[in-house]
């Protein structure tokens, strides 16, 4: 008869999964710069496909849902007030990003980010570098909406958030109950993975 991995057994085996199978999304082609939903389905900036948009766009680029499980990695040890505040220095990235866009080589550095937050969990870098970071993530995604009325870049700022918040708080209560996926042999593994795909991608972004 063929036996059933216990709760938190199992629970650990699919957490120790998950990064396996986002770095091999990620090496697919072009996987770092993945479209935006309004153009996968040619839709017109309405409330809701903003708001439709805003919750897809994190999971669509591999990128950004890379850098939020990355941050779930360095929130274990704090309090969530601390994601909170990350999260709310997004917005205000978004918000310059809608006032002044153009950031040259914007696209490389979120590819860096992932180089950044690498080595604040394997070298000890000091992790309020992730306020820029994030900030910068923020402001590349607003660069979608460029152009929109206010209701759909309202609504797509709210999705946005509603996304991010709960990948961040569902990777971090998985990785909590996972004694497995929290070991210090496993962060220092995705932290290498994150390390060499976040220099491939920069490389990528700047020469391509």
């Amino acid at each position: 008869m063929t036996s059933v991995l216990p709760g938190r057994r199992g629970t650990a085996f699919a957490a120790a999964l998950l990064p396996v199978a986002l770095a091999i999304l990620a090496l697919l082609p072009g996987a770092a710069h993945a479209h935006h939903l309004m153009h996968l389905l040619h839709l017109k900036p309405t409330p809701l496909s903003g708001l439709l948009s805003g919750l897809a766009h994190p999971v669509l680029g591999p990128d950004h849902l890379l850098f939020l499980l990355a941050l779930s990695l360095v929130g274990l040890r704090h309090r969530t007030t601390w994601m909170l505040a990350l999260l709310a220095t997004g917005l205000g990235g978004s918000c310059l990003g809608l006032v002044l866009p153009g950031l040259p080589a914007a696209e490389a550095l979120v590819s860096f980010s992932l180089v950044v937050v690498a080595l604040i969990l394997l070298a000890g870098w000091d992790r309020r570098l992730l306020l820029p970071a994030i900030a910068l993530h923020g402001y590349v995604l607003s660069a979608m909406v460029l152009g929109w009325t206010a209701a759909p870049i309202a609504t797509y700022v709210i999705g946005l958030l509603i996304s991010q918040g709960a990948l961040l708080l569902v990777a971090i209560g998985v990785l909590r109950n996972s004694a497995a996926a929290c070991s210090a042999t496993t962060r220092r593994t995705l932290a290498a993975v994150l390390l060499g795909l976040g220099a491939a991608w920069t490389w990528s972004a700047l020469v391509g």
